[in-house]
């Protein structure tokens, strides 16, 4: 009440010491010095600074606590959570489609699969124009045979873009997904290591999945990969897609097809199946069989003892193809021991083929 009658209101505001941000036990002298210190060595955890500053000699433990100097580097800013600054960020967004798209996974819901709970991970490209999905697809795995079939069927439905933006996962950084984006003429650009928030759009893409979608989610949805992928792409279509986006006043699919112009389609879908399957080297034997996964294939009898490019689909693994100059020139075939067993050989050649060999020795 004395107080009140004083100073009023103020006078009840709780008063803030006079030393306020000063250390009152270590020494301004010591002070300066411990700051010199700290910041030539800025990374290191503040207790190992501490055990260096006692084995140095220039404080000892019972005057000055390990408390003490952490409180004093904390009000410095120079404890070593807080020396690590968060990159300048300003909001930005392309002008024109397929200029940029944002692409990551996302943790999706369980389903019950022959009686056991497994877990779906929805892949998703954000086109950062017009906030439209090329394309987005739960799948079972997190391994890079997801990506690329999310990022081929985006290519075929929405067009090439000019950059695509991810972050520094392993599936992203595959030699695979390099060469078919430096194909198609796309440049890869990774994220800052632990840095989410670097991609904004497709994570809020995620949120509202989270919020409009997995919230109208039945019982029969989660029976299967196929029911959930049915249910969210009617979702997308019908929803997402359709919505007026507050950012646009307009919906996503509206801002799209207003640049359709702008799109760069894939000319040949036949071309794109090539890009996408794995590549290997391997030197044709004397025999004219390579190994691949653990399986021997046949090649034309003209690559032998030359190192040959193969492609392939890991989920197709028979069929295996030669590639020379970034042509497909022939097809290996998977060797049948039993018909070669049958098959005439040209004595002739072989009988060259040795003096030859011979003579050579």
């Amino acid at each position: 009440m004395r107080d009140y009658r004083r100073e009023g209101f103020e006078g009840l505001k709780p008063k803030a010491r006079s030393d306020r941000g000063q250390s009152r036990k270590i020494p301004p002298e010591l002070q300066e010095r411990l700051l010199s210190l700290r910041k030539e060595q800025p990374g290191i955890p503040v207790s190992v600074f501490y055990d260096q500053l006692i084995a140095k000699g220039v404080i000892l433990p019972c005057d000055f606590s390990y408390s003490s100097v952490y409180r004093f580097l904390k009000r410095q800013d120079l404890v070593r959570g807080e020396i690590r600054r968060e990159p300048e960020r300003k909001r930005f967004a392309y002008d024109t489609v397929n200029m940029l798209w944002q692409g990551d996974v996302s943790y999706g819901p369980y389903l019950k699969l022959n009686g056991r709970k497994v877990q779906a991970f929805l892949f998703a490209f954000i086109d950062d124009c017009s906030r439209l999905i090329p394309f987005a697809r739960f799948c079972l795995s997190e391994k890079y045979d997801s990506l690329k079939i999310v990022f081929k069927e985006a290519l075929l439905r929405r067009g090439i873009p000019r950059m695509v933006y991810v972050d520094n996962g392993k599936i992203y950084h595959s030699d695979q997904f390099h060469v078919v984006c430096a194909s198609l003429g796309i440049a890869l650009i990774h994220t800052r290591p632990y840095d989410a928030q670097a991609k904004g759009k497709i994570e809020r893409f995620f949120l509202t999945v989270k919020q409009r979608f997995y919230s109208r989610l039945e019982p029969d949805d989660l029976s299967s990969l196929e029911s959930l992928n049915r249910a969210f792409w009617e979702w997308l279509e019908t929803d997402y897609h359709r919505s007026v986006h507050t950012a646009l006043g307009m919906s996503p699919l509206d801002k799209f097809l207003s640049q359709a112009s702008q799109v760069r389609m894939v000319e040949d879908p036949a071309s794109l199946e090539q890009l996408f399957l794995q590549r290997e080297r391997r030197t044709v034997k004397h025999d004219g069989t390579i190994s691949l996964n653990k399986r021997l294939f046949e090649v034309p009898p003209q690559f032998i003892g030359q190192k040959i490019e193969v492609r392939f689909d890991p989920e197709n693994p028979g069929r295996v193809f030669v590639f020379a100059g970034g042509v497909m020139v022939a097809e290996a075939k998977p060797v049948n021991l039993a018909d070669n067993a049958r098959v005439k050989r040209d004595r002739s050649l072989s009988f060259a083929r040795m003096l030859d060999e011979e003579g050579k020795g």
